[in-house]
């Protein structure tokens, strides 16, 4: 009605950007001469303020409707503008600071809140990173029209850089991992929790608020470092010990603070603080628990939550309600199954049919009357404690929270259909607590009794063997078809082996055939190669060979006659200045290289071979003829 904006999403962003204050809001999209927004009833005058969070019962009046503001006439009464408050977030080197300031400040007060953080000169700084290029000390926020979160970054050229050392001494902390090993001093329990080193001490509080339902404000520490002074320090910088730190948390005795440290907590109000609005979930309007009130402490009237509301683990859930059963009724009490219901089931169900078991689920609710008697007179007695740790598995839950209890049931519903779940809604709370007996069969599982808090132990234990004895029955007939099923599977197996050991021998033989003829023709190739080798260097010697010279020539001519091993002869003639390697070459073309074979002379008997090849048939006495014999070499 006022801005004209009809985009329901942007309408939200604008409110989340002015922390849900509409005159803020309003004022912030409407240009500062129309900026004039009246209420409609009464005429009286808005004032920004009655919508801060310190003034609910006069936010709580004011009307919801979106008409409730409209544009008037300048006749009317002004509203005075709300300060526009705007977020930056200031880089330097590896810091980041975050300022929060009215658009009416200066960019001056920027620089002085970051003196007083960086410990450095405002003169020595360069702010930058501004939209609208470099702008001075005396610019004012507003006239540079800025957007609620900014981003900006200093430079300081006059200032030498930090050394290299301590810059990457501080990185490498940064990267560490640290063991804080937290105590909760009311339990007597201990955490192991993990957290890097650029993680700021708030971080660990808020963490160890969920772990203990401690808030941030009533938790009372023993162990930080004198140096860790401040919550948004980083625990690299913060002193602990490196790679393990113990430390103590417990509750305040007393929630009630100071006007000193009331004042302490508001001093700086140009820096953003870590503590978020769960902080203050259960702070009353003046400080004072209702258990102080009357002088007594409020942890005295006021019993610790069996379990965590809205625990995101089921397994912590579990050992807190673990922790917290054996605080009130001491240590002999079943033995809870930690971890989610999906889990308990695959341990009581999934199993082998001989180590199956029930599962029974205990439903506790701390607001029964019935509560406190059903736990320490019957949950614990020894003979119940005995029977369930024998034959069920026994999973615990927490219905006293909203949130839990809607949790449960939305399990109860996926596990077990919505008429189980809506008998366990429709239970009233002096009803509980309830115990439901589970029983696995096949495909789906079975709610065999529900229990309610209103019964004896003698009543219990027969409930719960009545329950073994149907889970028995049960237990007998999947047994036996386990039985006979993994012996069809056991004779399925052993074919199944004998037909791969079958087929194994098959490839094996015929691997063997493959590699046997694969050898034959690879040896078979390697006899072609040679002979095409030998062919080819018989035919290169038979052209290579000088023409025989005819009888009738003048030049003198030797006639050798060759007798090979296999009793054929052949003969030529040659000159007789012709070498002795020309024989030998004539030898070889006709098919015995003279590597292999050797020429012999008759009288006298005589190894030619051995004889030099350069030499002339004359100057070797085969002239004018010679018969010669083939030999094979050994």
């Amino acid at each position: 009605a006022c801005t004209g904006i009809e985009n329901i999403d942007e309408a939200i962003t604008l409110l989340e950007q002015n922390n849900w204050d509409l005159v803020a809001a309003i004022n912030g999209v409407i240009p500062q001469e129309n900026g004039i927004l009246q209420s409609e009833y009464g005429g009286e005058t808005l004032h920004g303020p009655a919508y801060g969070p310190t003034s609910h019962s006069t936010a709580a009046s004011a009307p919801s409707s979106s008409s409730a503001f409209r544009h008037v006439v300048p006749s009317r009464q002004i509203v005075e503008r709300q300060p526009r408050m705007l977020d930056f977030r200031v880089e330097y080197r590896d810091r980041n600071v975050d300022v929060v300031l009215e658009d009416s400040s200066a960019v001056g007060d920027i620089k002085h809140i970051l003196e007083n953080e960086l410990q450095i000169p405002a003169s020595k700084m360069l702010l930058k990173g501004w939209k609208t290029g470099d702008v001075d000390d005396s610019t004012v926020l507003k006239s540079l029209h800025l957007p609620k979160n900014n981003s900006l970054y200093v430079l300081t050229p006059d200032l030498p850089p930090p050394s290299s050392s301590h810059s990457g001494a501080l990185q490498e902390s940064l990267n560490q991992n640290f063991m804080l090993i937290v105590t909760h001093r009311e339990v007597q329990r201990e955490y192991n929790l993990n957290f890097s080193g650029s993680s700021t001490i708030q971080e660990v509080k808020r963490n160890v608020y969920d772990l203990t339902s401690i808030p941030v404000r009533h938790q009372l520490w023993e162990g930080w470092p004198s140096s860790a002074t401040d919550d948004s320090m980083t625990l690299a910088v913060s002193g602990l010990t490196f790679p393990c730190h113990r430390l103590t948390v417990g509750r305040r005795s007393s929630p009630v603070q100071t006007r000193e440290q009331s004042e302490e907590q508001c001093t700086d109000v140009h820096m953003v603080s870590d503590s978020d609005g769960d902080d203050f979930e259960d702070a009353t309007e003046f400080g004072v628990d209702d258990g102080e009130m009357f002088g007594v402490a409020s942890s005295a009237l006021r019993k610790s939550p069996m379990m965590p509301e809205n625990a995101e683990n089921e397994g912590d859930a579990l050992l807190q309600f673990t922790a917290e059963f054996s605080s009130r009724y001491g240590d002999c009490h079943p033995v809870y199954f930690i971890g989610s219901l999906e889990a308990a089931f695959q341990e009581a169900f999934y199993g082998k049919a001989r180590d199956r078991k029930l599962l029974a689920i205990y439903l506790h609710h701390d607001e029964s009357v019935l509560t406190n008697v059903f736990c320490s007179q019957m949950l614990c007695a020894e003979s119940i404690v005995s029977y369930l740790s024998q034959n069920f598995i026994t999973w615990a839950w927490d219905m006293t929270k909203e949130a839990n209890r809607a949790r449960f049931l939305t399990m109860c519903t996926r596990h077990f259909g919505s008429v189980v779940a809506q008998t366990i809604r429709t239970q009233k709370t002096d009803q509980f607590p309830l115990f439901l007996i589970i029983m696995g069969k096949r495909s789906s599982n079975e709610v065999l009794n529900v229990i309610q808090g209103n019964t004896t132990v003698d009543e219990l234990m027969m409930r719960l063997m009545a329950a073994m004895e149907i889970f028995s029955a049960q237990q007998q007939e999947d047994i036996k078809d386990e039985d006979e099923r993994e012996a069809r599977e056991n004779v399925k197996r052993e074919q199944d082996e004998a037909y791969r050991i079958s087929l194994e021998a098959d490839r094996a033989k015929r691997e063997a055939q493959e590699r046997e003829m694969a050898e034959q023709f690879r040896l078979e190739q390697i006899r072609k190669e040679q002979e095409e080798e030998r062919e080819a260097i018989r035919l290169s010697l038979e052209q290579s060979l000088p023409p025989e010279p005819k009888e009738e020539s003048t030049e003198s001519v030797s006639k050798l006659r060759i007798r090979t091993p296999s009793g054929e002869f052949f003969e030529r003639r040659f000159l007789a200045s012709s070498k002795l390697q020309v024989v030998f070459d004539f030898v070889a073309s006709k098919g015995y290289p003279w590597e292999e074979y050797k020429l012999l002379g008759t009288f006298p008997r005589r190894d030619v071979t051995q004889l030099d090849p350069n030499k002339s048939l004359l100057e070797v006495k085969l002239y004018p003829q010679e018969t010669l014999f083939l030999e094979a070499k050994e």
